[in-house]
């Protein structure tokens, strides 16, 4: 029990599990276990709420309910760094705001002059944009006190700038057969939240049930229903007139275990089975495979180091304290493991199975190179300043 309670409180932890998910649903999607993997990936289950009839696949309720947790958790921590952390100080978010902007446009922008000639695969082009910050902050925590306090807090704003993005472009490009009537009744539980919220109800309950509410009118409506997690997580309050606790950083702190130790990693194993059978040179060089991996690994260094670097000689803002610009680059690296948000992307972006697998082995490369030359240059560009 002290292993696992030890194991638990490592800060890499998560991203460890991560990593051995997508190597064990490698291993089932790869071996004799295919059929058992595509079985259960595909597993029927229906079930009814009074009028309403539910039938999907068991990845299907991962990515649609499971996941809501995930961007439940990801609203909540946006809500508390905007009102009393990182995000508080606009003059503290500026360096993280401008490079994030980059790392969205310019791996965008890649992966769409790779395949433009292709409508279908034109239909990923947000796929590079996304960072994983549980695999991004475990590799920089490898490197312990080497690394600036003030290098971690810039890569935590903006990998949730990131996150703002990245929500942003599911609500916009990913809905479909949008449902004016399901969008207007959504309302509803949006209006019953703002006055609990409004009126500070601490108890999570009256929250998680119309959040639900919420969660089945989103899915109706066409927009991809993680959203409803996102919306949920805006009107858990920060502060509470009837109790000293927080409800929100409560319930943070109680679903932060299961979305990292058990939600992702089921997650990644879903959803990161890329197959390798009849593997050949043309998976490397499909333009989807490429147009991934180049955005992920060339795109999102080039992005945030160029609209930093213009964004600082401009003094707009300046580097992180006791951080010189070797360890801004491979924090810029760092940004482009996308894994997590880019597998979310890819699901909403491709049904075919064929162009699935392109974009797990793209996501898989360009998020692993960035991941090796981060460690490099982090770890040469920390040495020049224990040299100094």
């Amino acid at each position: 029990m002290k292993f696992i309670q030890k194991f638990l409180n490592l800060k890499t932890s998560t991203g460890m599990l991560l990593m051995a998910a997508t190597i064990l649903a490698i291993i089932f999607k790869n071996s004799a276990l295919e059929k058992y993997y595509d079985s259960l990936i595909n597993f029927p289950l229906h079930f009814s709420v009074l009028d309403f009839n539910f039938d999907e696949s068991l990845l299907g309720w991962i990515n649609d309910f499971l996941m809501a947790f995930f961007f439940l958790l990801i609203g909540m921590e946006l809500k508390r760094e905007c009102q009393e952390g990182y995000l508080k100080r606009v003059k503290d978010i500026m360096l993280p705001g401008i490079a994030a902007v980059g790392g969205v446009i310019i791996p965008a922008l890649i992966y769409m002059s790779v395949t433009y000639h292709n409508s279908e695969a034109l239909k990923g082009w947000a796929i590079p944009a996304a960072t994983d910050i549980a695999f991004a902050m475990g590799i920089l925590s490898l490197l312990g006190k080497r690394i600036p306090n003030g290098l971690r807090i810039c890569l935590l704003s903006l990998a949730i700038f990131d996150d703002i993005a990245a929500i942003i472009i599911i609500a916009i490009f990913y809905a479909s057969n949008i449902s004016v009537c399901w969008c207007c009744l959504s309302l509803i539980p949006i209006f019953i939240l703002t006055i609990l919220n409004y009126i500070q109800i601490n108890k999570i309950t009256p929250y998680m049930f119309f959040g639900l509410i919420l969660w089945l009118c989103v899915l109706k409506s066409g927009v991809h229903p993680t959203i409803a997690g996102i919306l949920l997580g805006f009107f858990i309050p920060l502060k509470s007139r009837f109790s000293a606790d927080s409800p929100l950083k409560k319930l943070e702190h109680a679903l932060h275990p299961w979305v990292s130790f058990l939600i992702l990693p089921i997650f990644a194993f879903f959803n990161a089975g890329v197959s390798f059978k009849n593997f050949s040179l043309t998976m490397i060089f499909h333009p989807i495979t490429i147009a991934i991996g180049l955005g992920l690994f060339l795109g999102k260094q080039l992005g945030v180091m160029l609209f930093s670097f213009s964004a600082i000689k401009l003094k707009l803002c300046v580097l992180p304290a006791h951080t010189n610009w070797m360890q801004f680059y491979g924090m810029a690296l760092l940004t482009g493991i996308g894994f997590t948000m880019s597998l979310f992307i890819g699901s909403l972006s491709f049904s075919a199975s064929e162009y699935q697998n392109f974009m797990k082995l793209g996501i898989v490369l360009g998020s692993g190179l960035s991941g090796i030359f981060a460690y490099v240059v982090l770890w040469y560009g920390s040495n020049i300043m224990v040299w100094k």
